[in-house]
């Protein structure tokens, strides 16, 4: 007598812990493969299974750990490991990676209540951040990092900061590479004293600017108001004052996820905008009416949104080797509107390798090539060269013509978040984007909004492994 077994209608890729989408308690996960669907199948003792769509494209999500590289450590560590991960924030020494992006939110309070905000910011929140305060937290960074990267000075709607100009003049007499202000642009878009002032901060100054949609209707969805002629008003006002910018665009399903590809072509009519970075809604703070199903987009969808932007394939967006499963990178070369993706032309085991590197463009003829074609060079006589890689977060640094600057830079992100649907343990230790706070921590920006801003993980601490 002949058997057949019966098969199973997906392929089991592995297993990581997670999050129950009800009470937030740390629980297993499956991760399964259906076609180029990927899930996680969690079991709660309480409430039982729970099955969530992860990615969209299944080749990409397992190429993502073709891109793990070593991590970069902090020089010091502001907690010890107890509890375990995620209820020893941070950072302790069981995290895998230093703060390639700070955030410094130097107060609650808003000009706007969006439907969707992390922050859970508004105009009844009052509390500012006081300079000494954020002079301390800045400090913390410093004392953690060196060098610090990048520091975004946020909020709330930090332009209502009474200080705000001398919080971000405090910022840049610290050791940092680049600052950026975070801001959904409504002062900008009405004070150009105030934007005067802000262009007195270049170099290495940068704006931040909110911009989810160019319609009405998902505009009001994401930010209860229409925001276009703010959006208009503050560009054109950024634009005239010469300030680097990234548009910043969260991403809902069926609200404006049709619009990535015209976003990207949008950006690209301003000589000030340096790229776009889309982020996927994360359900955490103030999130009104959030339904799992309809409402979620994933970073493969929008990976696929950004190839039908006319300037970029999705092959060109690849990712990030510091946390590759939520951070996905395309930067270009540009000429006006014309751009020419330079990512891919990287050879891997150079976005891989754990020692500082200098790429001669001299070696990888395509590069130089492109690089050529973008500034018109000869391809003879002696060319100087300067170094670019300091504005590639986590890539080589690429020896380039000393013709080309920041200004030749064109680069779009995507940015998943974790929240209770995606939530995954591993690429929580890998988190390179955090929040240093007012008590001397720096907490990856995923668990402080789900368990740190709201006061849940002290909750949630008395259920955690407790070593003995």
């Amino acid at each position: 007598m002949n058997f057949i077994r019966p098969a199973k209608d997906y392929s089991f890729y592995g297993q990581t812990t997670s999050l129950c989408e009800t009470c937030l308690r740390l629980v297993p996960a499956k991760i399964l493969i259906e076609g180029d669907d990927v899930y996680y199948l969690k079991r709660c003792p309480d409430h039982g299974a729970q099955k969530t769509l992860i990615a969209t494209d299944a080749a990409y999500f397992k190429s993502c750990k073709d891109y793990l590289k070593p991590g970069d450590m902090p020089l010091k560590f502001q907690s010890r490991t107890h509890y375990g991960c995620p209820y020893d924030c941070g950072l302790c020494p069981d995290h895998e990676q230093h703060s390639c992006l700070a955030l410094i939110e130097i107060n609650e309070e808003c000009n706007l209540t969006c439907p969707v905000c992390f922050a859970d910011s508004s105009p009844a929140r009052s509390k500012n951040r006081s300079l000494a305060e954020v002079d301390a937290m800045l400090e913390t960074l410093v004392e953690s990092e060196g060098q610090p990267d990048l520091v975004q000075i946020s909020g709330g709607e930090p332009t209502v900061h009474p200080q705000i100009l001398e919080i971000l003049r405090l910022a840049k007499s610290k050791p940092i590479r680049h600052i950026m202000l975070n801001t959904n642009g409504v002062r900008i878009a009405r004070d150009k004293e105030f934007v005067a002032a802000l262009a007195d901060l270049k170099p290495g100054f940068e704006v931040y600017l909110q911009f989810d949609s160019l319609e009405r209707g998902a505009l009001e969805n994401l930010r209860g108001a229409d925001l276009r002629r703010v959006r208009e008003d503050a560009l054109a006002n950024l634009e005239r004052a010469g300030i680097s910018t990234t548009l910043v665009c969260v991403v809902k399903k069926g609200v404006n996820d049709h619009e990535i590809g015209a976003i990207v072509r949008h950006a690209l009519t301003y000589s000030c905008v340096r790229g776009v970075t889309f982020q996927p809604v994360q359900d955490a703070g103030r999130n009104l009416d959030f339904d799992k199903n309809r409402d979620r987009v994933l970073l493969t969808d929008i990976r696929c949104g950004i190839g039908t932007s006319g300037v970029f394939d999705a092959a060109d967006v690849i990712p990030l080797p510091c946390n590759p499963d939520a951070i996905a990178i395309g930067y270009g070369l540009r000429d006006g509107a014309n751009v020419m993706p330079i990512t891919r032309l990287i050879p891997k085991d150079e976005l891989l390798s754990s020692v500082p590197n200098t790429i001669s463009f001299e070696r990888y003829p395509e590069l130089k090539n492109r690089l050529f074609d973008l500034l018109s060079l000869a391809s003879s006589g002696e060319r100087t060269k300067s170094v670019l890689g300091d504005l590639l977060c986590c890539l080589p640094q690429v020896e380039v013509p000393s013709d080309l600057g920041y200004d030749k830079i064109f680069r779009v992100v995507i940015v998943q978040f974790l929240d209770r649907f995606n939530f995954c343990i591993a690429s929580v230790k890998r988190s390179c984007i955090h929040f240093v706070t007012a008590e001397g921590k720096i907490i990856p920006f995923d668990t402080y909004n789900l368990f740190y801003r709201n006061g849940l993980a002290e909750k949630l601490r008395e259920q955690a492994r407790v070593p003995t």
